[in-house]
């Protein structure tokens, strides 16, 4: 027999979504207002006389920029991957000397500000020459998602039956076959998960983005939308409509990849 849920439970539910979405509702609300009515006091909680010159000026000036921060996404997910579930297993399964510290130290990388790696990875660049290249915006933002990468791949990779691993070793499979044929796929939600957050935190970055590549010729979204900001005017339904376009894919992603986000968080190779 359930019992039904009271109602005061449902009403701060409802409260504290309405109260987290309407940022989002307001940057709708306001790529869609005329620049004219932006001033109006109280402001229009709906866009009355709507418009779309914002998402005409995303259309012809922004799409490079999409195209820039998608690729730097996809880069960076390939790299996280590459670099975290190799270090993952070797962490998780091979006994490795030191894995201890190592995890120690992964967890303080995620702890170092992200204007700090900014300022060390200008020096860097500007030495190596990739200041300002898209190769590398993809591995400073892999810094900040390898390290999440590699202690999720641990966790889960740990809670692999030694049965399996050791059904490999019987049937002639070595470290890495039994690494790409059996761990590999058995963590395949892991694999999603990580994958997503390096996808969204290169697709959000702006710090790493506006230290080593702000002169470059292909520049992400996050950067394009300053180019509305001027120092006598702001267009500010072209900035939000930039912003509304933007959000698109990143809410797609977390729509489809939810159900193997939950479960490469919580679930055993077992269950999988």
């Amino acid at each position: 027999m359930t019992s039904s849920r009271p109602w005061w439970k449902t009403a701060l539910g409802v409260l504290f979504t309405a109260v987290m979405l309407f940022p989002v509702y307001w940057m709708a609300n306001v790529s869609l207002t005329r620049t004219g009515d932006l001033r109006s006091d109280p402001p229009h909680w709906f866009p009355w006389n709507p418009t779309l010159e914002g998402y005409r000026a995303v259309i012809a000036q922004q799409l490079p920029a999409l195209g820039t921060s998608m690729l730097v996404g996809l880069g960076c997910v390939v790299l996280t991957v590459l670099i975290a579930a190799p270090a993952g297993y070797s962490i998780a399964l091979l006994r490795l000397r030191g894995r201890g510290p190592l995890n120690f130290l992964l967890l303080v990388a995620q702890m170092i500000p992200a204007v700090v790696m900014a300022m060390g990875f200008y020096a860097i660049y500007v030495r190596l020459g990739l200041l300002n290249t898209i190769p590398g915006l993809i591995v400073a933002d892999s810094t900040v998602a390898v390290p999440f990468g590699v202690l999720l791949y641990t966790a889960f990779m740990s809670g692999i039956p030694r049965e399996l691993l050791q059904a490999a070793r019987v049937d002639g499979a070595g470290t890495w076959r039994t690494f790409t044929s059996i761990v590999l796929p058995i963590s395949r939600n892991s694999t999603v998960t990580v994958s997503l957050f390096a996808f969204l935190w290169a697709w959000s970055d702006f710090i790493f983005a506006s230290t080593l590549n702000r002169n470059g010729d292909l520049i992400p979204i996050t950067l394009g939308i300053y180019h509305y900001i001027g120092n006598n005017t702001t267009q500010w339904n072209a900035i939000m409509a930039t912003a509304v376009v933007a959000s698109v894919p990143a809410a797609v992603l977390l729509v489809l990849a939810q159900r193997y986000v939950a479960a490469g968080v919580t679930a055993g190779a077992v269950k999988d």
